[in-house]
């Protein structure tokens, strides 16, 4: 797991950089509320506002993530004031906070913009409950988020905007559908059943720290679709969360509240948090573990037994979301890994035929976005994959077909990435060969998506680099029509 963490690729050091910027942006909105004359519960408050406007605004290009940012404060501020409102009245106080819940599930079905206002609303709530909010607070609260946000808005649109000088991200949209066929739809149900079952377990297990249940199942929730990826992202955060307590029980509770050591673990921990969200699951809910310790720490409130109860609340946050999956409209791994892996394909196809007009002469052909959308594509087959890949999975034939699907999608990126190189090459020019290949890698794609075998093509050895790219991915596409299928006509992850 630490060579994973540590030795993972950061092509252009973007982990990297989004860590360092993270660190820097929310140390200037923690400054910013502090020379205003906030409270520490402003500064905390503010300080979370921030980490959320870094973290979750994941849109497409800068200026829509501006927007995005410029637009969280207007979906926080009413729902903090609410949560103040409420706080006396537990009963009406709970039913909303489900409903923030089902609302900011749903809301991903408008794409990456609509998941990160979601967030901030759920977050927003939770804080309230975290902090105790009461309305004599509101106006404090209100400056330390509006104050923070623009801090974090002008470290990451004005200090350190790097994403001006990247290729836009591509954040696939999940499978669509509608009514109960749309994943979204079906995911906001079952979040608002998890959470309920969190909310009553956890109020009997604890009256004052129960929401921390309430949010393990909003977490475990958030970048999943599937069943399966669900409750593997479940066991992930019950992992993180046990070794990141035993971290705390040495590093938290003797710093007993310092304030320049908290300083220091805090930043290092959101530096964490930031720099391992996107390889590890387990390792960033350490960070957010160790992260949560050294506030309880500042807040006077830290002890061991505290460290327990938020075991014990993350395991029945955790419970409530595999229960939600498992018995609430479940989504099969099958069903969406199949869609990603077909989304996949297609790519692939259309990678491979906008490099063929660019090595024709087409002037305008870039396949450059192609290939950043592949990318986050295969990344998502990956995360879909993940349940049938875990250790703890019992059918050893489906995980090694699952594996080699994998492998093999990794073979077809690494060959569109070298033709795609060799596209770039001025000299690099086309020839009917190159077209042939071109419409059998297209034919190839449609057979697997359709569930058909596939003619293996057998050619001599080419010399051409852009040939050898294309015949290495025609032979890929070859080998994936075997573990695409568990058995005639059934594919990988079926039942």
């Amino acid at each position: 797991m630490l060579k994973r963490v540590f030795m993972a690729p950061d092509p252009g050091r973007t982990r990297l950089r989004f860590a360092a910027r993270a660190v820097l942006g929310i140390s200037v909105a923690v400054v910013v509320c502090g020379l205003a004359g906030h409270t520490l519960t402003g500064a905390v408050t503010g300080g979370l506002a921030a980490l959320l406007a870094l973290f979750t605004v994941t849109d497409a290009t800068v200026r829509a993530q501006a927007l995005t940012t410029a637009l969280l404060p207007a979906v926080g501020l009413p729902v903090l004031a609410v949560a103040a409102v409420l706080h006396d009245h537990p009963v009406a106080r709970d039913l909303v906070f489900l409903a923030v819940v089902g609302l900011g599930v749903y809301a991903r079905r408008w794409g990456p913009r609509g998941h990160s206002l979601g967030v901030f609303a759920f977050m927003t709530y939770f804080v309230a409950q975290f902090l105790h909010t009461r309305t004599h607070q509101l106006p404090e609260l209100y400056a330390s988020v509006v104050l923070s946000v623009l801090a974090a808005a002008t470290v990451r649109f004005g200090i350190w905007c790097y994403e001006r000088r990247l290729p836009p991200a591509v954040v696939p949209a999940p499978p669509g559908g509608t009514g109960l066929a749309r994943v979204t739809t079906r995911q906001a149900i079952q979040a608002t059943a998890g959470a309920g079952f969190a909310l009553v377990v956890g109020q009997l297990v604890s009256g004052q720290r129960w929401y921390w249940a309430v949010g393990a199942t909003w977490w475990v929730f958030v970048n999943t679709t599937s069943r399966g990826e669900t409750l593997v992202r479940g066991f992930r955060r019950v992992l993180g969360t046990v070794i990141g307590i035993g971290i705390a029980l040495f590093v938290a509770v003797p710093a007993h509240g310092d304030g320049p050591l908290t300083a220091l673990v805090v930043a290092l921990s959101v530096f964490g948090i930031f720099y391992t969200a996107a390889v590890s699951y387990t390792w960033m809910m350490l960070w957010v573990t160790v992260l949560a310790a050294m506030l309880y720490g500042l807040l006077g409130v830290l002890t061991p037994g505290l460290l327990a109860l938020r075991l014990v609340e993350t395991g029945v946050g955790a419970l409530g979301a595999a229960l939600a999956v498992a018995f609430v409209l479940p989504v099969t791994t099958h069903s969406v890994t199949d869609a990603w892996i077909q989304r996949a394909l297609r790519c692939v196809h259309a990678c491979t035929a906008e490099t063929a007009a660019r090595l024709a002469g087409k002037a305008d052909a870039d396949p450059t976005p192609l290939v950043a959308e592949l990318e986050q594509l295969l990344a998502r087959v990956r995360l879909s994959v993940a349940p049938l890949v875990h250790p703890l999975h019992p059918a050893l034939g489906r995980k090694r077909r699952a594996r080699r699907v994998l492998d093999l999608l990794d073979d077809c990126a690494r060959e569109i990435r070298g033709l795609v190189a060799v596209a770039a090459d001025p000299e690099a020019s086309h020839d009917d060969r190159l077209a042939a290949a071109c419409r059998r890698v297209e034919v190839a794609v449609e057979a697997l998506t359709e569930g058909r075998d596939i003619a293996v093509h057998t050619a001599p050895a080419a010399t051409e680099p852009a040939l050898a790219h294309l015949h290495g991915l025609e032979r890929a596409l070859a080998e994936l029509a075997a573990p695409l299928r568990a058995r005639s006509g059934s594919p990988l992850v079926g039942a």
